[in-house]
């Protein structure tokens, strides 16, 4: 009797870990599906690829058909307006709403917002709190929160008053550090 206990332990432990290690090579799959894209993104846009996934797990945890509340598509979260400004300065047809779906179009698009942010906050001494805040409130918002910061992360990311802006950048900073 508790021989045949220890061999069903045996076996169901076996088969969990069975279950767990199918699982996980499915989600690495899963998150590592775009790499190619992501790649090419990367070194056309002059971006660290581990940076453009950070932003894809905090905007879509690499969901391609992943919709926000706000009319943002995709893995990276693209707007029209977003994908617009990057087909007319990479002369590309402009993409209709379902095209930012396609992971090829959207991570390129999301990846030159992101590159264009980077660019526009390169005079401050740390750029990517700048850019990431750009990228996810807008312009506007970010140099209203720059504004009196005195070239001082610290103090834009104090001058930040969307909370989950704040959450927003921290997230993705720290995701990127940790991956780096």
């Amino acid at each position: 009797m508790t021989r045949q206990i220890i061999h069903l332990a045996v076996m169901t432990l076996a088969i969990g870990l069975l279950m767990a290690s199918a699982a996980g090579i499915a989600f690495y799959f899963y998150i590592h599906a775009y790499d190619d894209i992501i790649a090419a993104a990367g070194r056309e846009y002059k971006m660290d690829t581990k940076l453009i996934r950070a932003i894809i797990w905090r905007e879509s945890h690499f969901n391609r058909r992943h919709t926000g509340s706000r009319g943002e598509i995709g893995l990276m979260q693209v707007t029209q307006n977003a994908a617009r400004d990057w087909a007319t300065a990479a002369r590309q047809p402009i993409p209709l709403r379902q095209d930012l779906f396609k992971p090829e179009i959207n991570i390129r698009a999301g990846t030159w917002y992101l590159h264009r942010a980077v660019e526009y906050w390169s005079a401050k001494p740390n750029p990517l709190p700048y850019a990431l805040a750009e990228y996810n409130a807008g312009r506007s918002n970010a140099l209203r929160w720059a504004a009196h910061d005195q070239n001082d992360p610290n103090v834009f990311w104090n001058e930040i008053t969307y909370k989950s802006t704040r959450h927003y950048v921290r997230d993705i900073l720290s995701n990127y550090r940790r991956n780096r």
